[in-house]
């Protein structure tokens, strides 16, 4: 027999998440609150949008993806991320009410980084970030949409926590070395994130979640994570482990395709239930309250 070698990040990730089990907790359990706090303002839910780039029109609908999912946002009462995209496109989205973070590309034109960073607070974002898990592409630094990315060093993420007063994410963060830098930096959370696979044989997000945790400790850094987050009960490992918050991604897009803002609602306010479900039957009755102590790694 031949041994099995898997270089895809989002198998490994899979696999991670799969062999994580959970112990119940019944007794003097109570019905739990998903509601959290972020940046100051409340939310119903841990649960969050992707930063999505460029969703257009799904068939012959009037509004495109990228609002369509803020609308259910803005209804869920969670937090809405938004990925590259041009202005006009992100003033329809904060039009839609949302409390949204948008997330800047790494652009190797940095005036664009800028003016899109200081269009985004001046229409009314939530906050603002950088993506820095799409610097390089297998030629040297990635193109994106024609749009060549370019390095991003400690000194330029700094620059661009002190052009905004609003929060400052960094997502793409992937080790305690980067995680720690961001703070020193000044932002106010990071996503954890291997951005659905790029780097082959990427550590999943869950497994460093816990040594990322310890570093910041102290530290007022946020932390979220994604890729693979499908269920309720992904939040919950998420949590668990470190994690404030966590964002599905892919795993919104059928619903979001089929049935629109009502369709995300649906498949979002299911996630945050199987989470409130999940926190009753082990006794935690806030999301604060979350820690490991019901959490089991399988082994082989």
């Amino acid at each position: 027999m031949g041994y099995e070698r898997i270089s895809d990040a989002n198998e490994i990730t899979a696999r991670y998440m799969d062999s994580i089990l959970i112990e119940e907790r019944l007794i003097d359990s109570v019905v739990a609150s998903t509601k959290t706090e972020f940046f100051g303002t409340e939310f119903d839910s841990p649960v969050m949008t992707p930063a999505f780039s460029h969703l257009g029109k799904y068939g012959d609908r009037q509004l495109t993806g990228l609002e369509e999912y803020s609308i259910a946002a803005k209804e869920l009462n969670i937090l809405n991320f938004v990925g590259m995209t041009e202005n006009d496109w992100f003033r329809k989205v904060i039009d839609t009410g949302a409390k949204t973070v948008r997330i800047v590309k790494p652009y190797a034109d940095h005036g664009k980084v800028i003016d899109q960073m200081k269009y985004a607070e001046a229409a009314g974002a939530f906050g603002i970030g950088m993506d820095i898990d799409h610097i390089f592409g297998e030629n040297g630094l990635d193109v994106v949409i024609g749009e060549e990315m370019a390095e991003q060093t400690s000194e330029m993420l700094r620059e661009y926590v002190e052009l905004t007063s609003l929060p400052f994410v960094v997502k793409g963060v992937l080790s305690v070395a980067d995680a720690v830098k961001c703070a020193d930096i000044g932002a106010k959370a990071i996503i954890v994130s291997h951005h659905h696979g790029r780097l082959p044989y990427a550590v999943p997000p869950m497994m460093v979640l816990p040594k990322i945790k310890e570093a910041l400790k102290g530290r007022d850094v946020k932390i979220i994570v994604d890729c693979g987050i499908a269920s309720g009960a992904d939040v919950y490992k998420a949590l668990a482990l470190g994690a404030d918050a966590a964002a599905v991604g892919r795993s919104m897009l059928p619903s979001l395709e089929a049935d629109a803002a009502e369709g995300v609602r649906g498949f979002i306010g299911h996630v945050t239930n199987e989470l409130r479900f999940i926190m009753s039957c082990t006794g935690f009755a806030t999301v604060r309250e979350i820690d490991d102590s019901c959490i089991y790694v399988k082994a082989g």
